[in-house]
């Protein structure tokens, strides 16, 4: 398969999908509709949204049924950015070649766009009860899930081991805990949100649970290694902020070379763990590639 028209193809659906379900940029209040799809439509992979609708098809889903879902994971994805960048955070000036949030509308705007994006996309799970593929309670379930991976034993969990391990010297314990819980956690769920909107049976979603954790580990290790390696024009970001702010990375703590063999080491298992799945995995096995193969 061309992975490249693949990747193509499916950022443009789900692109297409957030610009009908987000509110247009002029609805009062607009200032607040305009910050979300500023930071929204910055660009960006779409890379969980679309892994969302990639696991659902493995199992034998539609991908009409799981567009709600994936934009859902989307608009976390990027609430999770817009906070990210602010001055209290990691304090960023660009974000995907473009001014963050903050920078374009003021930090109390950003805020709150931010927290917007995260409402509305509960907004979007609860479209699943309206979908009659869905049996209620994995629409249910769905919510969930998703919750448990932005709160405080997620996304966020992780988030705060991050700032309270600046300036220290942490163990590869800590340091997984960070990477699988700060980016590793929505990666894991937009994978398990799609396989159980495909109905995906218990051995089918312990697979792909398994290689959702080990590509969101990945992902996080290549992106310390960009912030060492890549550059401004390439990364849409300001490199070498992780040293600026002396982040608990795995170059920090193992060193580049070593760095890159555990990224591929963590894909290359991630890539044998779905193989049960044969051709209708070969999707999932092409993604993880492009993981390792990023310059941004």
């Amino acid at each position: 398969m061309n992975i490249e028209n693949y990747l193509k193809e499916r950022k443009q659906l789900i692109d297409e999908a957030l610009d009908k379900y987000l509110p247009g940029s002029d609805e009062y209040p607009a200032i607040i509709h305009q910050a979300m799809r500023h930071s929204i439509f910055a660009g960006g992979k779409r890379l969980r949204p679309i892994l969302t609708l990639a696991a659902c098809e493995v199992v034998g889903g539609s991908v009409e049924v799981a567009l709600p879902t994936a934009c859902a994971i989307e608009c976390i994805h990027t609430y999770s950015l817009i906070h990210d960048d602010l001055p209290c955070m990691d304090d960023d000036d660009l974000r995907r070649g473009i001014p963050t949030c903050h920078k374009v509308f003021g930090e109390g705007i950003a805020v709150l766009a931010g927290d917007a994006l995260l409402t509305f996309a509960f907004q979007l799970l609860a479209m699943n009860c309206e979908l009659t593929q869905v049996p209620p309670p994995n629409a249910v379930k769905i919510i969930a899930e998703v919750s448990k991976a932005c709160g405080t034993f997620g996304l966020i969990g992780g988030q705060v081991i991050d700032l309270e391990s600046e300036n220290t010297v942490v163990s590869l314990d800590t340091l997984k805990y960070i990477h699988q819980h700060k980016t590793g956690s929505l990666i894991t769920t937009s994978i398990r949100t799609g396989a159980i909107l495909g109905n995906a049976n218990f051995e089918e979603l312990k697979l792909l649970t398994e290689y959702g954790k080990l590509v969101g580990l990945a992902f996080q290790i290549t992106d310390d290694i960009l912030d060492i390696e890549g550059d401004l024009e390439h990364l849409g970001k300001t490199p070498g902020k992780d040293f600026k702010h002396k982040k608990a990375t795995f170059p920090a703590l193992y060193g580049l070379d070593q760095s890159k063999k555990m990224a591929e080491s963590y894909l290359n298992n991630a890539i044998s763990i779905i193989q049960p799945f044969k051709e209708k995995g070969q999707v999932l096995a092409e993604i993880a590639k492009c993981v390792l193969q990023r310059d941004r």
